[in-house]
């Protein structure tokens, strides 16, 4: 088979069944380009799922760009990349047409109603998931176990955000280098 049409069907099928978000997509693209096709061995998989954490984008189109360069050039990234955000286009599209053609139905209306709060409570779980991830170690609840240079910067962040308005790229990137400055007075990697 081609492989620019391997391309574009294995990103396919990651970008129609990632449902979840991105790290829902790992698995489903270790198992086409590690197990099935065999295009990156385990150690080169990590790498690509590190670089694309690291880059901007979702991960799974940060992946299929970096597979198909590897594989098979610039062309091979158009190929992979389009595989993997066809899907997405496809139903936001469709969704946007249903809404567009429904949006002043009444029962539209409650649905999308209904839908808010628990858009919010998913954000909101999502966000306490993380915080408790940085703030507490292995997860206990104890003093021992609470990273409190990681409370203070969340504090701080979160006033800076809420009171002064400011942006928060500026608020990350003030955390970031009062972390480092952290870790290079003390030598405490804060994870």
């Amino acid at each position: 088979m081609n492989i620019y049409l391997e391309l574009f069907l294995s990103f396919l099928q990651v970008g129609a069944f990632s449902i979840g978000g991105g790290y829902a997509s790992i698995p489903l693209i270790q198992s086409q380009v590690v197990e099935h096709h065999g295009w990156l061995t385990m150690g080169e998989f990590t790498d690509l799922v590190t670089i694309s954490q690291m880059t901007p984008g979702p991960i799974a189109v940060n992946s299929a760009t970096f597979v198909g360069i590897r594989i098979a050039g610039i062309a091979g990234a158009l190929v992979a990349t389009f595989g993997c955000i066809l899907p997405s286009c496809f139903i936001v599209s469709l969704l946007a047409y249903i809404y567009r053609r429904y949006r002043s139905a009444d029962v539209l209306d409650t649905v999308l109603s209904c839908l808010r709060p628990a858009v919010v409570a998913l954000i909101l779980a999502a966000g306490l998931s993380m915080l408790q991830t940085a703030v507490l170690a292995r997860g206990e609840v104890t003093l021992e176990s609470i990273h409190w240079m990681n409370v203070i910067l969340f504090l701080g962040a979160f006033f800076l955000l809420r009171r002064w308005k400011w942006s928060p790229i500026g608020a990350m990137c003030l955390c970031g280098g009062l972390n480092l400055l952290f870790y290079l007075v003390t030598g405490i990697a804060i994870v």
